[in-house]
């Protein structure tokens, strides 16, 4: 589940998570450690879904740096996660970021295993999907393993950029592009990605923007993204060549406690590819914070869709963070 406060959702890469706790910190060196911890009984949308416990984080993030002075600032992060092989999918864990970079004033430079420029894009306060991606960023790749990126954190502007590479079979080429402001209480965001499929001449193109306010009481935002398919001498790319395919998330989010979040939302995918039908899908979740931690969390969750057969989903759960 995003956030949709700037500042919470977009944090440069060198500057580790807000949360972490500083293990070591001695002689310009500094290591720092999180995790995101987060259990769920889910039941999923669709046909006759069973419940079951679901691990949607089981993360655990370090970060090192080296103040190299004159602001100069070498970084790493190695990224760990353990959702698969508490699933049964696999033993030992899985890496999830392994990258390095340097800093140095407001701009960072980073190479590696990461997230693209546009994984930073979306409004939605959902805690799962099922039916339709979070947006259309995330109908293709949003991380690589042969990814360099660069991210400017100025005032009141967030940009980032980042290209990864054609450098295996199958991984594709892609360039990405995300830019975010606030000005008062308003938060505004555009991105931009370009993939170039692995032997194939033509690419597709995706865009956004998002838009949302903080009222106080209640945070309104939306966000609008679409991909434009094309194929070159029958060459298909992906399942709706030739075609856009457009996607836009509305949420509100309301403060009805300082420990409480109540959020609901809608996401809408559609297509005039033939033989298409849009699909809808809406949810709405309450989250309570304890005030004695507040990295600690327990939260719930209805969603269904306008696919037919598919009955409504639900989910319960603890999220521990730090």
């Amino acid at each position: 589940m995003k956030k949709l406060l700037l500042a919470v959702a977009v944090s440069t890469v060198a500057a580790g998570s807000v949360n972490a706790a500083t293990v070591y910190e001695k002689d310009g060196f500094t290591y720092k450690l999180n995790g995101d911890l987060q259990v769920q009984l889910r039941q999923k949308i669709g046909d006759e879904e069973r419940a079951h416990v679901d691990y949607d984080d089981l993360e655990l993030k370090n970060y090192v740096a080296y103040d190299l002075g004159n602001d100069l600032t070498a970084f790493g992060r190695l990224d760990f996660g353990f959702k698969k092989a508490a699933e049964g999918d696999q033993d030992g864990s899985n890496l999830e970021e392994a990258f390095v970079g340097l800093k140095y004033g407001v701009t960072s430079f980073s190479f590696g295993k990461q997230n693209f420029a546009t994984d930073e894009f979306g409004i939605e306060e959902n805690y799962e999907v099922e039916d339709i991606d979070e947006d259309r960023f995330d109908g293709f790749e949003t991380d690589g393993e042969d990814t360099i990126r660069v991210d400017v954190e100025l005032e009141n502007v967030y940009i980032a950029a980042s290209h990864e590479m054609d450098a295996r079979d199958g991984d594709g080429e892609f360039y990405d592009l995300f830019v975010g402001t606030e000005l008062a209480g308003l938060e505004l965001a555009a991105a931009f990605q370009q993939f170039n499929p692995f032997d194939i001449d033509d690419s597709v193109s995706t865009w956004g923007v998002s838009a949302s306010y903080d009222f106080g009481i209640v945070t309104l935002a939306a966000d609008y993204s679409v991909s434009d398919w094309s194929k070159d001498d029958d060459q298909i790319i992906g399942e709706w060549a030739d075609e856009d395919m457009t996607q836009y998330n509305v949420a509100a989010v309301f403060a009805v406690a300082s420990t409480t979040d109540v959020a609901v939302g809608m996401g809408n995918k559609d297509s005039d590819a033939a033989g298409y039908e849009d699909i809808t899908e809406w949810y709405a979740n309450v989250t309570y914070k304890f005030p004695q931690a507040k990295n600690v969390s327990v939260f719930a969750e209805i969603a269904d869709s306008d696919v037919d057969e598919h009955d409504m989903g639900m989910l319960a759960g603890l999220r521990v963070k730090f």
